[in-house]
């Protein structure tokens, strides 16, 4: 039995109230790591910027490039 796989199990022999904690402390730590990701690449996007190696855009002109 793999890692996850044990893990499931284990998870299931829990309390449904424990379960329950563990799915909250899980969904906060997940948005604490995309919190974390989302301010590092607004830095590096800043740092890029003040370098020269970002130009303003409209929204508009953003859209046309990822369409296309």
């Amino acid at each position: 039995m793999n890692g996850y796989a044990a893990t499931l199990e284990a998870v299931s022999a829990l309390p449904m109230e424990e379960q329950e904690s563990l799915v909250d402390i899980l969904q906060r730590r997940l948005a604490e790591q995309r919190r974390a990701e989302l301010i590092s690449t607004v830095k590096q996007a800043r740092k890029e910027f003040a370098s020269g190696k970002g130009k303003p855009a409209s929204v508009a002109a953003i859209l046309r490039q990822v369409k296309s």
